[in-house]
Formats: structure tokens, sequence, C-alpha cells
């Protein structure tokens, strides 16, 4: 059974742009990215409304993965075509979307215009989506290479979009998922600024997905940043059967290709922490004893003096059975207090920045710590209202959802306090 050990998401609107048009949604099993179609009036508009769809989950009815979400798309469709056709101002716009679902054994993906999908798994890279635009159409028609069409002047015109028409035909797959698999959804803001072997040699050789999430973005704008820029990345990891009642379901990053920071669960330490059964080792042999011995009805006879005072009696170390359960309690509460710091996370600061951290802000003797960083992002404490600075300084215990979804609000400007 597979499930989202980590992810990262950071949207970015580039050099050239004031306004941001991309939109993305990152919560588990579900993701997507939207971009503003470029040109059309409101895009932002657009793309927000297709990821406030997306935020209602799949529909609750039968049928497969792909179908519930070519529905998402739908109706995503249908609300952008409405607004836009009721309110002048906004006539015309559009956007992408492209949506991905985690399924126990398996990912699915909807997909309308050229934001992308992408796969690294085992070291290898590769795009598991087709671009709905003119360039990629000549492609597919011999008319262009890939390496012209990434150059071509009229790369970023799409054919197709939602709120354009009234029915919008979107692509659906699904394909068999593995523990280690690091997905990338992303908009064109930066597949049209960093070639695809310059975006997979930063996946692969970053310590993690916030690492490699930050570089791709600054490599975007490093070459223009011609375009909003967005970047959703995720990593999946093998659970095998699903968690009993009571046992947490919270997880961390674990192994997914080279070049990627390597984690366990807390569970999966404990597990591994607990003995599997008591082993008895046998008593190893005197150093002085024969490989045989003889059995005689009359008593041993005594050693020469000079031996007998050669050998040393082994004496054993007793210890008090009192101490040792008090050893065993305290290990008990340390292991217990560790774990319990595993699944929690909290919003603080670090080297001035807003940071998310995971476990709990204590610190203990000797230097050590219940916390470590999860994510360190770009927002000066500095520039925060009171109100705001105060949700940073406060330190509240957060699910790590809540405290990744609070810094982004931070991050793009969308956090209101009174």
């Amino acid at each position: 059974m597979l499930r989202v050990a980590d992810h990262f998401e950071r949207t970015d609107p580039g050099r050239a742009r004031r306004i941001n048009e991309d939109s993305f949604f990152a919560r588990a099993p579900l993701f997507a990215v939207a971009d503003g179609v470029g040109g059309a009036q409101a895009g932002e508009v657009a793309s927000h409304l297709a990821v406030e769809v997306i935020e209602q989950g799949l529909p609750e009815r039968a049928g497969s993965i792909e179908e519930r979400l070519r529905e998402l798309v739908s109706e995503a469709n249908a609300r952008i075509r409405a607004l836009s056709r009721t309110d002048e101002q906004r006539a015309g716009m559009a956007s992408t979307l492209t949506v991905a679902y985690v399924g126990e054994h398996e990912l699915s993906v909807a997909h309308v215009g050229d934001s992308r999908l992408y796969r690294l798994r085992d070291g290898t890279f590769e795009r598991l989506t087709e671009d709905h635009s003119l360039v990629e159409e000549l492609v597919r028609q011999g008319k262009l290479t890939p390496q012209e069409a990434d150059e071509h002047p009229q790369r970023s015109i799409i054919t197709r979009a939602l709120g354009l028409e009234a029915g919008v035909e979107s692509d659906s797959h699904t394909w068999p998922a593995r523990d280690g698999d690091v997905y990338l959804l992303c908009s064109d803001g930066l597949t049209s600024m960093v070639a695809e072997e310059q975006v997979a040699g930063i996946l692969g050789g970053a310590g993690s997905l916030p690492d490699a999430g930050r570089e791709l973005v600054d490599a975007a704008n490093a070459a223009g940043g011609r375009d909003n820029i967005t970047v959703v990345l995720f990593r999946l990891e093998d659970v095998g059967a699903p968690a009993p009642s009571g046992e947490t379901t919270e997880h961390v990053a674990v192994p997914a290709s080279p070049g990627i920071e390597q984690e366990r669960t807390a569970a999966a330490v404990a597990g591994a922490a607990r003995p599997t059964g008591p082993a008895v080792a046998p008593e190893p042999a005197s150093a002085e004893a024969p490989a045989t011995r003889r059995r005689h009805p009359r008593a041993p006879r005594r050693p020469p003096e000079p031996a007998r005072r050669g050998r040393r009696r082994r004496r054993r170390l007793r210890v008090p059975t009192g101490l040792l359960v008090a050893f065993f309690i305290v290990l008990a509460i340390a292991l217990s207090a560790w774990y319990a710091s595993q699944t929690v996370y909290f919003v603080g600061a670090k080297d001035g920045f807003v940071t998310v951290y995971r476990g709990m802000p204590y610190d203990l003797p000797a230097g050590l710590h219940l916390y470590s960083t999860n994510y360190v992002s770009g927002v000066p404490i500095g520039e925060l209202s009171p109100p705001q600075r105060r949700l940073v300084t406060e330190h509240k215990l957060r699910s790590r959802d809540d405290a990744q979804e609070l810094v982004r609000q931070m991050e793009t400007g969308e956090l209101s306090t009174p």
C-alpha cells in the first residue's frame, strides 16, 4: 500500500510579471497545478476557480479514479466558463489544469493544457503528460523535433484550456506506482525556462524535496523568469498493510533516489528497535577444558598449586533489579516523548525567516532538541504584521498540512489576520 511520504510546493511570479496567475493544490492524496492562460483576462481568477474545485475532493460516486478526475476537470471548466460569460471584465479567461491522485498501488492523472507531470524513478526522469499545445501537435506530426519545439516562438500557444468552450476534453491515465517514486507537477514557467535534462539533474541531486523545489524555481528565474513558476513535488512510500486502529499515520521522508534525503518513519524505527524474542547464547567452554571429558567415579585430583593459582575465577556482574526497571521506565518515557514529537509540527523562525519545524518546541539538556527543521521559507519575520508575527512566535502545535498551509499563505500574501 502506497502513501505520500513527503511533499513540497512553491509558486513564484517570476521576474517579468507582476501578477501570479498560477495556483496549486497539495493535500494528499490529491495534487494539482493550474496556470491562468497568459494573455487571457483574469487568468489568476480562472486558476483559482480550478483549484477551488479540486479542493472539494473526488466526487463521491461509483466509477474509476480517472472518471472521477475527469468529472472534476469538467466541473472546473463549467465554473470558469460561467463566470467569464457573466462578468465582462473576465470574459475570455482560461486556465490549464493537471491533477494527480495517489491510490494504494497506482497514480492517476487528468490533464488539460501544458502544465506537466514528471516522474523520477530509480534515477530515470520521465515526462508522463503530453502538452495540448501548437508545437506539441507539430512534434506529433513530425513537423518539428522536440529540440525545435523548445525554441519555437509559438510554444506558449495552447490548443486546450478550461473555460474556452462548453465542453472540454481532458486526457487521463493511470500508471503503477512504486515505493520511492518522486513526482513533479509544474507550470510551463519552469519548463519553458529550464531544460528537462537540467530539471532531472536538480531533482536527482538535491538533498531533499524542499531543496529541489527551491533550486528549480531559482533556476527558472536565473534563466529569465519570463512567466510565473509553480512546482509541486511529492514522494511515495510503501507502508504495506494499512496501520491498525490507534496507530499513527503521520509520516516523514523516506529514500526515493540517489541524492534525496533519507529518513525513516518513527513507526519503522520503533519497529526495528522491538526485540523479536529472547535469544539464549550457549555458555562458552572454559579455556582449560579438554576437548572431551571422561567421567571417573573417584573424586578428581586437585591440580598442582601453581596451576590453581594461575586460574582466575570469573565473576558475573550483577545489576540490581530495581535499577534495571528504572532504566527501562526512563527509556520508555524517552522513546514515547520522541515518538510523539515526530507527529506534530509548529511554525517558528530560523535566521530571521519563517520556518516550519517538525516536533515539539522544547530543548533538552546537553543541547538536545525535540524538533528539527522541516522547511525554511523566504519570508522575513521583520516584514510580517504584529498579528502575523504572533502566529510565528507562539509555537502552536499543528498538523503538517496546517503548518505548511500557514507558511504558504504568508509566502503568497494570502494570509489575513485581524
